[in-house]
């Protein structure tokens, strides 16, 4: 059911210590703070923080909104920890393959990797239900930047990739699905989704590829669990 979903998947910092201390430092005869980390010839004026949001509290207009949006919330954080390692291996494998030159040894290498993948989560992707499948497409576009289709027809053949697209539309699975949560209003109950269970810690954070501002789309949504409702 999910065999393209399989085929992609089957081919497919370190901490900071600051030492040093905060000095007051005349800069141009203005006194200012800067920040001296030990270890860097650079001053700095601050230190980098990684963005943070304050998420508002969740309302529902009716039990089935409600009951709606747990059941999208319960997929989604379901397939999200494939797409992440979707992402990983094809960025392994990308850079494994750049290394290696011989045809065969590249051919080689990537079935070793297709058996790794596939002894260690193919039964678990067998186990996805239909929107499952449809979501785990839309996140590994957001992590790679690249439809399902077209990660199968560059590392197998473009034949496969049509004939795996067209089996998906037999159980109403489009492997050409992208992620466009600043258009489309489920994606982006899908992003508020994961980033909030990054916020929380249920989910392991693996930045998108793609580019958009999550507090751009929050101010551009403004009822994203009503909008949801409507799908």
């Amino acid at each position: 059911m999910f065999k393209s979903i399989h085929v992609l998947l089957l081919l497919l910092f370190g901490t900071i210590y600051l030492n040093g201390q905060i000095k007051e430092e005349p800069l141009d005869s203005i006194a200012e703070k800067m920040i001296i980390i030990s270890g860097d010839s650079l001053v700095q004026t601050s230190i980098a923080l990684e963005e943070a949001f304050v998420f508002g509290k969740l309302k529902f207009n009716t039990y089935d909104e409600k009951l709606k949006y747990y059941i999208l919330r319960r997929k989604t954080e379901k397939v999200y920890p494939y797409a992440k390692l979707a992402a990983e291996r094809l960025v392994e494998l990308n850079d494994s393959l750049f290394s290696i030159k011989n045809n065969r040894k590249r051919k080689r290498y990537t079935k070793k990797v297709q058996k790794y993948i596939e002894e260690e989560f193919s039964e678990e992707l067998k186990k996805l239900t239909r929107t499952e499948g449809q979501i785990l497409v839309k996140l590994i576009y957001r992590q790679t930047g690249t439809t399902a289709f077209d990660l199968v027809k560059e590392l197998r053949n473009g034949w496969r990739a049509f004939w795996y697209n067209t089996t998906a539309k037999l159980f109403k699975i489009s492997i050409k699905e992208e992620f466009h949560p600043d258009k489309i209003q489920e994606d982006y109950l899908i992003e508020d989704i994961l980033q909030r269970a990054f916020a929380s810690g249920k989910l392991e954070r693996q930045k998108t590829v793609l580019d958009y501002n999550y507090a751009d789309l929050s101010n551009k949504w403004k009822s994203p669990v009503k909008a949801a409702s409507k799908q």
